[in-house]
């Protein structure tokens, strides 16, 4: 199977942008459909990558480059671009390509991702009438009995263990970009989710369904010969009608836990009775511990919650969690370890999520809230998931002041000091415990010199530094410089 066989294809109407014969005619090991910008790490070598763009900014000739170079350092044999998004495929990208020397196929909006991996599996397995043998579809007694359990609303480990009992003892998965395993059959080990979301062996088809970038479902199959392609493609056909109505699911727990979460925060306020019912709708028990979570992002803290296996209820970008678990476990612990599993299925992203002290019941929730909200604040590039269980120090408390308003504190505080030697004869002053003596030795100073500037200092701020409020102002004044 080779790039050439799919440009012959008068169906597909692909159009060859950029590509030598050489390249052109490379043995094609599989397709990957993708819409990261750095799509590196989910390729392997051979394979075809179909991507509609959505990550393209206008003129942009740096994610061009960046988007290719992952594909051509990933061996891949050639980029299919699809034209419906912007209308048309860039020339930046046409270029970005010839200089990484990656062909480049443009895929016109009539024809979907869906026909281009399927003509590549089809061709890539041969001729199926020719092969007897081989069961290439599932039997009519299989799809009645899988059309019987969407209806039934059967789940998705029930669905995937009846498509594939046919095929024997068949190691199957059905997992999400962020490598959580949803469902397996009963021959297939488990894997951790860090192997999950990296490139595997055999052969994966994605679930084609709204999704998010996180979520996303990919049926996985470690022996690539063990079903065939159309086999495979109606069970995934399958599992996205299943996901189709999850999705309708979903936007109806959402819209629970955000009326759960207004009533959280109408605090004292708030209906006790109505609180018990909004837990009820959302899911979620009437009696605690409860705790909750902010993210900036909903659709990553709904999948990591989905990896920890809670009870949870999740709306845009609050989740209240029922802490049913051992208590001994470390919440933000379990976060940590998960979250570069979802910032690198969106690498471009700011994720971050704040997680508030546990709430021994409903009238604790509200707490629980502003706590993970100010969490959420503290929390950054170097430590993006952040949870409260005490503020003891008064580092930690300015940590979850927003950056502007700590900026404005300091500016309007120091701001007369400069940055040279009063602001640096403060700081030595204060972690000196306001001793001029040793203050004088830090510095290697005379005593008097450190009068002069402490008086200069008080001078300029209109702090008095023999009183502890005015003390603590300049000292958290410099905190937040």
């Amino acid at each position: 199977m080779h790039v050439l066989d799919l440009l012959q294809s008068e169906n597909l109407g692909l159009t060859l942008l950029w590509g030598e014969d050489a390249l052109l005619g490379q043995e094609v090991s599989g397709v990957t459909a993708t819409d990261l910008e750095d799509p590196g790490r989910f390729l392997r070598p051979g394979e075809l990558v179909l991507s509609g763009l959505v990550w393209w900014a206008e003129g942009d000739l740096g994610k061009a480059d960046r988007f290719v170079a992952a594909l051509a350092d990933a061996g891949a044999t050639a980029l299919l671009a699809g034209e419906e998004t912007h209308g048309r495929v860039p020339d930046e990208l046409v270029a970005a390509c010839r200089a990484r020397r990656v062909p480049i196929v443009a895929v016109p909006a009539r024809t979907s991702f869906r026909a281009v991996t399927e003509a590549v599996y089809l061709r890539q397995w041969g001729d199926l009438s020719r092969r007897p043998t081989r069961l290439f579809a599932l039997p009519e007694n299989v799809r009645s009995e899988l059309s019987g359990l969407l209806e039934r609303g059967a789940g998705p480990a029930e669905l995937l263990d009846r498509a594939c009992a046919h095929l024997g003892r068949v190691p199957c998965y059905l997992l999400t970009a962020s490598g959580r395993t949803i469902a397996r059959t009963p021959s297939a080990p488990a894997i951790p989710a860090q192997r999950g979301a990296g490139a595997l062996g055999g052969v994966s088809l994605t679930i084609e369904a709204d999704s998010t970038p996180y979520d996303a479902w990919r049926l996985h199959l470690p022996d690539a010969d063990a079903a065939p392609p159309r086999v495979l493609h109606e069970i995934a056909e399958v599992l996205a009608q299943y996901r189709d109505g999850q999705a309708r699911r979903t936007a109806a727990e959402r819209a629970a836990a955000g009326e759960l979460v207004a009533l959280m925060e109408g605090g004292a306020g708030a209906d006790p009775g109505a609180l018990e019912d909004a837990l009820a709708a959302a899911g979620l028990p009437s009696g605690g511990p409860y705790r909750v979570l902010v993210a900036t992002s909903g659709d990553a803290l709904a999948e990591a919650l989905g990896h920890l296996g809670v009870t949870a209820a999740v709306g845009e970008a609050v989740a209240v969690l029922h802490e049913e678990r051992d208590p001994g476990v470390d919440v933000g612990a379990e976060l940590r370890g998960l979250w570069p599993l979802l910032q690198a299925c969106r690498p471009e992203a700011e994720l971050r999520v704040g997680v508030g002290a546990p709430a021994a019941g409903p009238e604790d929730l509200r707490a629980s809230l502003n706590q993970a909200r100010f969490a959420l604040t503290a929390a950054g590039a170097g430590a993006p998931v952040r949870v409260i269980e005490q503020l003891d120090t008064l580092a930690a408390l300015l940590a979850g002041v927003p950056a502007e308003v700590r900026s404005v504190f300091g500016v309007r505080t120091l701001g007369a000091l400069g940055d040279g030697m009063l602001r640096e004869t403060l700081e030595v002053f204060l972690a000196h415990n306001c001793s001029w003596a040793r203050t004088a030795e830090a510095l290697h100073l005379h005593v008097n010199t450190v009068h002069y500037r402490i008086e200069r200092v008080e001078a300029l701020t209109g702090r008095d530094l023999s009183r502890l409020d005015h003390k603590l102002d300049l000292y958290a004044a410099l905190r937040c410089g």
